[in-house]
């Protein structure tokens, strides 16, 4: 039979948003345990479904992947304690230095994205500097049909208003040039992440992001 998203998970999710205080989790934290561990399987059988495609995901563990519930409350004017949302990286993550993936279960609000996020200066200035010599391959993986139905445009948070420094004003691939962050993101409605083929159907999703993932990832080899 295969893993399947409980309802229980996202209705403790609910009920973390209406009582997200450490009194309520602590007197609850079966009710995280028990979601934690069905996140977890469902995990595994995406990862081991999406190695068909991507055989460097084999290597992922899926309880490492989970990113932790407690939030970082130390630098923030929000003292919130937990997240109300479970968030899993296959290989991408704030920082990377490789294309990957990432799923977001939260009620309302569930969404994969595959790319990469925030990289580092030097990894940025070399992406940028693929897309400006290989724009027409790049351009191929856009507007490729499946792909663009799926993913209309790049993430635009944080896009520059000039051309970075380095490269020419007039450069066909200008408005990539100008991007912060090279990735791709699917909503998601409760539905499709509750439905029993939701393994099969999210991997195929995925399976659309691996030729942008090549892309970015053959220059930092």
């Amino acid at each position: 039979m295969p893993a399947i998203l409980s309802p229980k998970t996202f209705e403790f999710l609910k009920k973390l948003h209406r009582n997200n205080n450490r009194e309520w989790f602590t007197e609850n934290k079966n009710l995280y345990t028990e979601s934690q561990q069905n996140v977890i399987a469902f995990l595994e059988e995406l990862i081991g479904e999406m190695t068909a495609f991507d055989e460097a995901l084999a290597k992922i563990d899926a309880k490492k992947s989970l990113f932790r519930i407690y939030r970082d409350t130390r630098f923030s004017k929000d003292k919130i304690p937990y997240k109300t949302n479970f968030g899993a990286s296959l290989g991408m993550g704030k920082g990377s230095q490789k294309g990957g993936y990432y799923l977001h279960l939260e009620p309302g609000k569930s969404f994969i994205a595959g790319g990469i996020y925030m990289p580092e200066p030097q990894v940025l200035k070399e992406l940028r500097r693929e897309i400006s010599l290989y724009g027409e391959d790049f351009m191929k993986i856009l507007n490729h049909h499946d792909f663009k139905k799926h993913f209309p445009e790049l993430d635009q948070d944080g896009k520059l208003k000039k051309v970075p420094q380095g490269f020419e004003k007039e450069d066909p691939m200008a408005e990539y040039l100008k991007l912060k962050n090279f990735i791709v993101t699917y909503p998601l409605k409760d539905e499709e992440i509750l439905n029993q083929n939701a393994v099969k159907n999210l991997s195929a999703i995925f399976r659309l992001m691996k030729p942008l993932n090549d892309f970015l990832n053959t220059p930092l080899q």
